[in-house]
């Protein structure tokens, strides 16, 4: 069973990716995390394509976030996934096109849930509704689940301890991770993974990229 959720580097900032995301990946990529990404926005898909070469051949896993609502630019931004030969499509509303063409590509596909809208991304809806639309996504073959938890409208503390608890499935708590009262939530809940992209560039867990990386991996780890 998992005990520490694990950190998703994102390197973005207010849901686009960064210019230089290359550089400082090159600068970070022997810290702690495992696990990094971007979004489908900010960078032309051939720097996308050579940072995500870059992320893979350094043994690291390459996730793709897709801030998009509508069926045509779900697909759109999962087809860049599979050209960045990524190994996880977060985000996007659920589509059957979208979990069909994830599965033929043996990406794994964790969807939003809720009443998504705006950028960077709000999320509001009912716990109920969306705990039952996690499960019935799951169902249909969804890895896991992008819960905006800290962009909810609601309670999200309920939200957090209700999805986590009743949704068998890893579930990643994405957006707004920027302070040490946030992380001390999520190691008690301990999802099965959660982002930071913004935090880091606005130096909330320290003063250089690579040191608040690691701050946080072991943070996290601690008892």
């Amino acid at each position: 069973m998992q005990t520490n959720p694990h950190l998703i580097v994102m390197l973005t900032y207010n849901d686009k990716t960064v210019l230089n995301a290359s550089e400082i990946f090159e600068k970070c990529k022997n810290s702690s995390a495992e696990y990094w990404g971007f979004k489908e926005e900010g960078l032309p898909i051939s720097q996308m394509k050579n940072l995500y070469n870059h992320i893979k051949s350094a043994g690291k896993t390459a996730v793709l976030e897709v801030v998009a609502y509508d069926e045509e630019n779900c697909l759109k931004g999962a087809k860049m996934a599979v050209d960045c030969d990524c190994d996880i499509l977060m985000g996007t509303m659920y589509f059957d096109s979208v979990n069909k063409l994830c599965h033929e590509n043996n990406i794994k596909y964790m969807p939003f849930v809720g009443d998504v809208y705006e950028r960077p991304s709000i999320l509001s809806g009912d716990i109920d509704d969306m705990i039952n639309k996690a499960k019935s996504y799951i169902e249909k073959g969804a890895y896991g689940i992008d819960l905006l938890a800290y962009r909810y409208t609601g309670d999200y503390h309920d939200l957090i301890k209700r999805f986590v608890n009743e949704v068998n499935a890893p579930v990643c708590l994405a957006g707004s991770v920027n302070s040490y009262e946030r992380l001390d939530e999520i190691k008690k809940i301990s999802p099965w993974a959660f982002t930071i992209g913004s935090a880091f560039f606005d130096d909330d867990f320290g003063d250089n990229f690579l040191d608040q990386i690691n701050t946080v991996c072991d943070y996290i780890k601690e008892s």
